[in-house]
């Protein structure tokens, strides 16, 4: 019996409007990917009034169990890619409450990723209701790669416009066939 091969996770992350979700797009167009969607902008989209403490805790669960469901169906797809994921909501713990869930950090050093990409906050920031940080871009995505760092995750920084973010993407994907 053929063993059946490795599902790869990766994780897009960056701070707000650095196109992470465009990115995913593309990818999926490309490759033989299963992409979980972010949860955050959805569940805010949904609420009459401004996010929580306990808002952010239910999106980073969401988040988790979305991504366990995802291996679990997708066996046949070379790569899981996340749309954002708990590191993401670690720092925006930290940077909006000073603090984070004690589970939150065991379960970002459990859940091992094959790598992440990180987006470099090089584009025009765009407008929306749910975005609510443009002059903490480049900081915010310091302590993501903190981060990443600190639990010594695989990562590369991707920068560029358009299509430089994807073919850039597409390479640090390529390595991770090998």
């Amino acid at each position: 019996m053929p063993k059946s091969k490795a599902l790869k996770k990766i994780v897009i992350l960056g701070p707000e409007s650095v196109g992470k979700t465009t990115l995913c797009m593309e990818l999926e167009k490309r490759l033989n990917v299963v992409v979980v969607p972010e949860y955050a902008r959805k569940y805010v989209e949904s609420l009459n009034r401004h996010y929580t403490y306990d808002d952010v805790e239910i999106i980073a669960k969401e988040q988790l169990s979305s991504f366990k469901k995802a291996i679990v169906e997708n066996p046949d797809k070379d790569f899981l890619i996340m749309d954002t994921f708990l590191i993401v909501t670690k720092v925006w713990f930290t940077h909006v409450y000073e603090r984070c869930p004690k589970w939150l950090p065991l379960e970002i050093e459990k859940e091992k990723i094959d790598l992440y990409l990180i987006l470099k906050p090089d584009i025009e920031w765009v407008e929306d209701p749910v975005r609510e940080n443009p002059h903490i871009r480049e900081y915010l995505y310091e302590q993501y790669k903190k981060e990443i760092e600190a639990i010594g995750g695989n990562y590369v920084e991707i920068g560029g416009v358009g299509n430089i973010r994807t073919k850039r993407a597409l390479r640090a994907i390529n390595r991770l066939k090998k």
